[in-house]
């Protein structure tokens, strides 16, 4: 059976759990084209001609979805993955972060984007973003954020109703044959 890779694959997940990863993969792999959600942040903070810093990002990041809603990050990247399958690419959404954000994208996209948790035990996830070089983050720190982000962003309902789901607990290599499992899946 040969692998079709659906159009737009959504990635979700609690950080830590290598979301980036997967991303990675399915790009260099797959030949998917990325969009980035934290991007939309990024070029909003050089837009206000703010230093890019974690905190600036955060402002305003939350200033963004109080006065365009939860889903701003989804709006304002639509055109881009509209653009890309246009020409005939296939998209993977790294950074969907809210229930908003899920039922925006599956209403302008009609139905042609797929989601993929993954998941990784909380153990695990604190040790990795402790050692990332980028936004480090101490145990205390991921557990206000996953709390933040679950109860503020309904970032739960995305990963629990995703229709593809990977535990990623162990090496690289055991990811990428996750990854290529599910792809054959749900092909």
């Amino acid at each position: 059976m040969s692998l079709t890779p659906p159009p737009i694959l959504a990635v979700v997940g609690l950080a830590g759990t290598g979301k980036s990863r997967v991303t990675e993969q399915l790009v260099s792999k797959y030949g998917y084209t990325p969009v980035y959600f934290g991007g939309v942040v990024i070029d909003e903070v050089k837009r206000r001609e703010l230093p890019v810093s974690p905190e600036n990002e955060r402002i305003v990041r939350e200033d963004l979805r109080a006065k365009e809603g939860m889903a701003v990050m989804a709006k304002r990247s639509i055109p881009h993955v509209i653009s890309i399958r246009q020409t005939g690419g296939i998209v993977v959404i790294d950074g969907l972060y809210s229930a908003a954000e899920r039922t925006l994208l599956e209403e302008s996209l009609g139905g042609s984007m797929v989601t993929l948790a993954v998941h990784s035990s909380r153990r695990i996830r604190k040790y990795r973003v402790a050692q990332r070089p980028i936004r480090p983050l101490t145990a205390d720190e991921l557990d206000r954020r996953d709390e933040f982000e679950v109860t503020m962003l309904d970032k739960a309902i995305p990963i629990a109703l995703a229709d593809l789901h990977i535990i990623n607990n162990g090496t690289l290599p055991e990811l990428h044959r996750q990854i290529d499992d599910v792809l054959r899946e749900f092909s």
